[in-house]
């Protein structure tokens, strides 16, 4: 099969396109047929060097996400049969023509969606419900702040959040990004290109804020957040270390809440899967309300992946970028 694989850790100029082993499914595993894969930025630091793959996934295919249609059936799996669609969340190797999943793990793609817009749902999707949900506990008519609301987490956060029912405060350093998340149901935007988070913004009482941008925004989140809220934080793209005073936490009663998916065991991804096709899938289905779709900022064929890659350093997209075979 043809494979997306870093050769070394650097540049885009590491990447290539090569020819590789087709994996095996074992136990209770499918092979899929990858038609689509999103691209995440955690792709782009593996690339670098600075995020390798877990255990027991490929270390030089990256790729966490996949929408395709089931190719063959390991021993004993029986959930699916060969042509269904499904998608999902991988430790690694998406960005090939075959990936290999446990049946458990592989989500149906909702019939009128296309295997494009299904690569774009599983690691947005499934990151923002287990931080707005399960982590963050929001509930209607709480207030939410969602850190780059443009990103595919944020866009996918601010329509789950409203299909809650919470009242959501979004940031972005580009005012376009901004506008275009208020037609997914944003209530308020907030412009940090000059200034970092504002006064406004740490002065209100946010019951619950899903956090990417790590260290610098650490103090700011913790003055933002309403007694009892919580603090979910998924990424550090800022950095990962804060010089800032504890004494929130202790006086609002504070929660700090890290959640990563990628290594996560397969006992603990399996609930989580099972949760969100029975919860969060129904609600792609046309004429739900208010809508949630998959956002795409921009596709890609899959011999043009360092043209992605470069897009996403630019800090260009709205919503995800998703790479296609031919």
């Amino acid at each position: 099969m043809k494979a997306i694989l870093y050769t070394a850790p650097g540049d885009t100029g590491v990447i290539q396109l090569r020819d590789v082993t087709t994996p095996v499914p074992g136990a209770r595993q499918i092979r899929v047929r990858v038609h689509a894969a999103g691209l995440n930025r955690a792709d782009i630091l593996q690339r670098k060097g600075r995020y390798p793959a877990p255990p027991g996934w490929p270390a030089d295919i990256p790729g966490l996400e996949y929408a395709g249609a089931v190719e063959s059936l390991g021993p004993d799996a029986t959930r699916w049969k060969i042509g269904d669609r499904v998608m999902g969340l991988v430790g690694g190797g998406a960005q090939a023509e075959f990936v290999v999943v446990h049946e458990d793990e592989a989500i149906a793609i909702p019939d009128h969606l296309s295997f494009s817009e299904a690569a774009a749902i599983p690691e947005a999707f499934l990151t923002a419900w287990d931080a707005l949900v399960t982590r963050g506990r929001l509930q209607a008519g709480e207030r939410v702040l969602i850190h780059a609301v443009g990103s595919g987490v944020g866009t996918a956060a601010v329509q789950l959040a409203k299909r809650i029912g919470a009242i959501t405060a979004g940031t972005s350093r580009n005012a376009d990004k901004l506008a275009r998340a208020v037609e997914l149901g944003l209530d308020e935007g907030i412009d940090t290109s000059s200034a970092g988070v504002p006064a406004r913004a740490t002065s209100a009482a946010f019951n619950v804020i899903i956090d990417v941008l790590g260290g610098p925004a650490f103090a700011a989140n913790l003055e933002a957040l309403a007694p009892r809220g919580r603090l979910v934080m998924l990424g550090f793209l800022q950095g990962p270390k804060a010089d800032v005073s504890l004494e929130p936490i202790l006086r609002k009663r504070l929660e700090v809440i890290g959640s990563v998916m990628r290594t996560r065991l397969l006992e603990e991804r399996i609930p989580l899967v099972r949760d969100f096709a029975e919860r969060v899938v129904p609600m792609f289905a046309p004429g739900t309300s208010p809508v949630v779709r998959p956002i795409i900022g921009a596709i890609f064929p899959m011999r043009e992946i360092a043209a992605a890659h470069a897009a996403m350093e630019r800090d260009e997209n709205f919503g995800k970028l998703v790479l296609v075979w031919p």
